[in-house]
């Protein structure tokens, strides 16, 4: 029975190396394998490094082009701006914090806000795109404060009203430039794609504004 039980067991063994790999399946997959290449392996496709400037090859190749002073790497300096534009003291004039406080908007609203807003992801949009938010969104809100500032005290006077007004003017602007493909003179660009960057964030700022005084409003 031993015997008949060794001569199984080297059988066993035997038509099981018969049917091993001579070499492993990963090792035998990566040596088949070439390497990635953005031609596909095709003999006709061309090289991008051979078509294309130096400069351009990736994120750091571009912004070492640009410099330091391009967009892509300067900050804009909003305290610095704020300073010499004044904007505290024009606030305090105008009167915003306290009308806001009429309006029941204090820092506690702002707080109790904030839950919602990331809620929609806003908060993570902005803070993994700083840059962009601080170069782009910061300017026009700094450098158009003194035309703006005067506008939200009025509005806040009225109340929300004002604000959806103000949202709805925006919208409707943005509609009339689409439907009737109205263009940019001398360049030939849709009007409705180029002023929809600035009416479109106007129309949902102006809007969540008057959301927000009305939520306010309705608490006190």
């Amino acid at each position: 029975m031993a015997r008949l039980t060794n001569v199984l067991l080297v059988a066993a063994i035997a038509s099981a190396s018969a049917f091993a790999p001579s070499k492993p399946f990963a090792t035998q997959r990566q040596t088949q394998m070439d390497p990635l290449k953005e031609s596909f392996g095709f003999d006709f496709a061309e090289d991008s490094n051979l078509n294309q400037v130096p400069e351009l090859r990736g994120e750091a190749a571009y912004k070492g082009f640009v410099g330091d002073g391009a967009f892509l790497n300067r900050q804009y300096n909003v305290l610095r701006r704020v300073r010499e534009l004044d904007l505290i003291k024009k606030t305090a004039e105008l009167g915003v914090l306290s009308k806001l406080e009429k309006n029941g908007v204090d820092l506690k609203t702002i707080e109790s806000a904030l839950p919602q807003i990331e809620s929609l992801g806003l908060l993570s949009t902005v803070g993994n795109n700083q840059q962009l938010v601080i170069n782009a969104a910061a300017f026009l809100a700094v450098e158009g404060a003194p035309l703006l500032l005067p506008l939200v005290a009025g509005a806040l006077d009225i109340g929300p009203a004002a604000f959806y007004l103000g949202a709805a003017s925006f919208a409707g602007l943005e509609g009339f430039l689409v439907v009737n493909d109205v263009e940019v003179p001398f360049i030939g660009l849709p009007a409705g794609a180029v002023l929809g960057l600035l009416l479109v964030p106007l129309t949902l700022v102006t809007g969540g504004a008057g959301a927000l005084l009305a939520s306010a409003g309705g608490k006190k």
